[in-house]
């Protein structure tokens, strides 16, 4: 399958499950987050093995001591990937609240509620735990959302989108709801940036370089 039509049907998969995570519970969207962070905690050495092989890598291609740093997943970086989804699990549901509510004169009321974005797009490079953070955050909010990491970090993405997609399954999520691109060519990218019939928003999570580089695309 080459690159385009991947994207495409990534793409389709994110925009079917963002209905069904838009009007997902909260308690559906809380059992997730505990599945999943349970499920970090029990499979830290399948992560930290998974991980070895990004730092293994990184080290041939000669990268300096903070970028192995950023890169790498250690037991208590771990614990704090599951930590983050326990303190989320505990916040309350954005999704339907209502602020701002003003009477105007006419007696008609009027106010702002939360709503779900959609999917979201979100590009970011070398730290892995981004993968379990954003996930996190996007089903909290009731959104589904596309994972696009850098390439230094694709065995370690790639293992952890498989715990997530089993947490989806296992709390009656939609399994595309978040999904992780595993194809580590730039026009991934490219591609992804400009999916507007599928992606609602982009998110592009890194230093100056890589959002002027997004944004020049």
């Amino acid at each position: 399958m080459n690159i385009k039509n991947y994207m495409l049907k990534i793409g389709q998969q994110a925009k079917k499950a963002s209905f069904k995570t838009a009007s997902a519970t909260t308690i559906q969207k809380n059992k997730f987050l505990n599945n999943l962070g349970n499920r970090v905690l029990l499979n830290e050495d399948k992560i930290i093995a998974s991980n070895k092989k990004d730092l293994i890598q990184a080290s041939k291609d000669q990268k300096d001591e903070a970028f192995i740093d950023r890169l790498t997943l250690n037991k208590k970086n771990i614990i704090a990937m599951a930590d983050g989804l326990f303190q989320l699990e505990k916040l309350d549901d954005p999704i339907g609240q209502i602020n701002n509510q003003k009477t105007m004169r006419s007696g008609i009321k009027v106010s702002q509620m939360r709503v779900s974005l959609g999917v979201i797009g979100m590009i970011y490079e070398s730290r892995p735990n981004v993968t379990i953070d954003a996930a996190g955050l996007s089903i909290k909010s009731g959104n589904a959302i596309i994972l696009r990491g850098g390439s230094e970090a694709i065995n370690s993405n790639t293992y952890l989108g498989e715990l997530i997609t089993q947490s989806l399954k296992e709390t009656g999520l939609h399994s595309s709801s978040v999904q992780i691109i595993k194809m580590t060519d730039r026009e991934a990218v490219t591609e992804l940036i400009t999916m507007s019939n599928f992606v609602d928003v982009i998110i592009p999570r890194g230093g100056k370089s890589l959002i002027k580089k997004i944004t020049e695309d």
